[in-house]
């Protein structure tokens, strides 16, 4: 479990509608290898698949990651812990997905705002 002063900012989700493995991963601040393996043990975690295989990952997996990452690395969850939180009622209302989008949003809105200032 990371201490509070160990924990990283996560950077801003760009407006984008797919992302790469590893786009995915430096957004969240996984290994490619740790996303795939996620995605066997979380099956709400599945990712559009084209050509040759393929990931590309849209901003509700991005979400779903940041998610399942706080819950492992932060909060000292187990994965089958993880996966049973997030199957849940419980997780519907989550608020650290909530969090996130408010922080995304608010770092988007700061982007804009340093353009229109120039």
């Amino acid at each position: 479990m990371l201490e509070a002063s160990e924990r990283q900012e996560l950077p801003a989700i760009p407006g984008k509608r797919y992302f790469t493995i590893g786009e995915v991963a430096e957004l969240c601040q996984v290994k490619p290898h740790v996303l795939r393996y996620w995605e066997q043990e979380f099956p709400m975690l599945s990712p559009v698949k084209r050509r040759g295989n393929r990931r590309y990952y849209q901003r509700h997996d991005v979400l779903l990651i940041r998610q399942i990452r706080a819950l492992l690395y932060e909060q000292g969850y187990t994965i089958h812990g993880a996966r049973q939180k997030l199957s849940g009622e419980e997780a519907k209302g989550d608020l650290t997905q909530t969090q996130q989008l408010i922080h995304d949003t608010i770092a988007e809105l700061e982007g804009i705002l340093r353009i229109l200032r120039h």
